[in-house]
């Protein structure tokens, strides 16, 4: 027998075995739904489960300025029941960081909004609007969610830093370090060339009573 015969009988041996199989586990299970590509038995499709959405927290980005809790609670409640909203804010100066979240009762509302607000166009920025998933949200998301803003009154705050009493050597610190400052000051006037007599430093000796604790 030549090698061609071979080859011919050994394929024709192979595509025997192959239909009996299938025509065997055919009879076994007939509830097969799909022949696979490459041949061979058939095989069940799995059992996909469909998840409920229950997702019912946004996030939504790209925030305009002027478009604040008050505005995003009023635009967003025409869809439905709003349980909670937060912007980020910058902690030292309290402006929007332009990002924020909005929680509904229903998960319903809340995969309308996403679809319906995604990418709307609101005072020339596109709105990013995305559903988080229940085991996505941290739990600190709303954290004094309730307190609203007040940004922080930083005169007063500077006033009591400089106003409050030292010791003499906290006031020599601060003393050496404005002398300090003033000698650089003078070094970068005279590499640019310019002819330029610096006054003195007053009361860097003497230091103000008011301002220093001495110590018994």
């Amino acid at each position: 027998m030549g090698v061609k015969a071979r080859k011919k009988a050994i394929t024709k041996k192979l595509k025997k075995g192959a239909s009996d199989f299938s025509a065997s586990s055919a009879s076994k299970d007939e509830a097969r739904e799909f022949l696979p590509l490459e041949g061979g038995p058939a095989q069940k499709l799995p059992k996909t489960e469909v998840r409920e959405n229950k997702a019912t927290v946004l996030y939504i980005g790209r925030i305009p300025h002027g478009f604040y809790e008050n505005e995003m609670e009023g635009f967003f409640k025409q869809f439905g029941t709003i349980k909670r909203l937060r912007i980020a804010r910058n902690k030292k100066t309290g402006k929007s960081k332009h990002f924020g979240f909005i929680e509904f009762e229903s998960p319903e509302v809340a995969k309308v909004v996403a679809e319906t607000m995604h990418n709307y166009l609101l005072f020339e920025h596109l709105l990013q609007v995305q559903l988080i998933p229940p085991e996505h949200v941290h739990p600190r998301l709303w954290k004094g969610v309730n307190r609203w803003y007040k940004p922080l009154d930083w005169v007063k705050v500077e006033r009591k830093r400089q106003d409050k009493e030292r010791t003499l050597d906290d006031h020599k610190k601060l003393v050496e370090g404005i002398l300090k400052r003033d000698k650089k000051r003078r070094k970068r006037i005279e590499a640019a060339g310019i002819d330029y007599e610096c006054p003195e430093m007053v009361g860097s000796i003497q230091a103000a009573p008011k301002k220093i604790r001495f110590d018994a």
